[in-house]
Order: C-alpha cells, then sequence, then structure tokens
C-alpha cells in the first residue's frame, strides 16, 4: 500500500467513494463529468496550507482517502490540530485493513506537522465506524454541535 495526497485527477474517484454509502449517496452528486463544485472546492483545499486529501492506494488504484487538516490554534498553549474528514475506503477493499493504514499514516503525518490532538466528526448514524475509531484510540470526549447555512 502507497499514500499519497489528491490531485485534480483524481476528483471523480473520490467523489465517487464519498457517495458509495447509505449517508453519501443522499449528500454527493456523482455524473459522467465531474461537477464544477467540487473541482472548486478541491482548489480552496490546495490552496490552504496544511490542508490536503490523502489517498492510499494500491497498485496506482485509489484504495481510501480522507481530508486531513492542520489547523493551528491558540487554545491549549497554541497546540496545533489535526482534522479528519471525509473518510472513504472503497467497497472492493473493506474489512482489509486499509482504513486503519490511512488512519496510521494520518497520524505519522500529524505528528510530523507538530500536531498535539489528531480529532475528527463522525455521524452518530455511523455506529460501526465509531467501533473502528475506538480501536484505532480515538476517545468521545466532546459534543459536537452543527449549524446548517
Amino acid at each position: 500500500m502507497e499514500f499519497r495526497f489528491a490531485t485534480e485527477h483524481d476528483l471523480k474517484g473520490i467523489v465517487a467513494m464519498l457517495a458509495d454509502d447509505a449517508l453519501g449517496k443522499t449528500r454527493e452528486t456523482v455524473s459522467d463529468s465531474l461537477e464544477d463544485k467540487y473541482l472548486r472546492s478541491f482548489k480552496d483545499i490546495e490552496a490552504q496550507a496544511g490542508n490536503q486529501i490523502l489517498l492510499s492506494t494500491e497498485s496506482g488504484v485509489i484504495t481510501g482517502c480522507l481530508q486531513l487538516t492542520f489547523i493551528p490554534t491558540l487554545a491549549r498553549g497554541g497546540m496545533k490540530r489535526a482534522q479528519i474528514e471525509g473518510v472513504r475506503v472503497h467497497k472492493s477493499y473493506r474489512k482489509k485493513g486499509v482504513g486503519r493504514a490511512l488512519f496510521e499514516e494520518a497520524i505519522r503525518l500529524s505528528k510530523e506537522n507538530q500536531c498535539g490532538i489528531v480529532q475528527l466528526t463522525t455521524d452518530k448514524r455511523r455506529t460501526g465506524a465509531h467501533s473502528f475509531y475506538e480501536k484505532l484510540g480515538f476517545q468521545v470526549t466532546h459534543e459536537g454541535m452543527k449549524l446548517f447555512l
């Protein structure tokens, strides 16, 4: 397994993975051509320092992805945080250690970038994901809130 950061060329496959589950299919749009909204968002991610889409690959095939963002903060003595979002493993590679390896790489990169905390949010309906994150050492320490605009 190899790891690399996404390029614009990878977007169609990433969006397809994001859409390929019960919740994602209600949130994402998959079509023959990539919609501009995804390209604009990716360009914004690329332009922001410390924000990237991490991919796992096998023989050049994308097996998983997550968005990893390093966030400088003043809280906790100026501790930098890593935020993980948009985690997906391609359906053909699930239950094969891809998710664990992808997280291990994200955590390694977070340490390399002097982050003191790795945090993530997960939909309350993703109970299987919660168990997976807990096995990786993540703890439920806060209650998250969102305001949809």
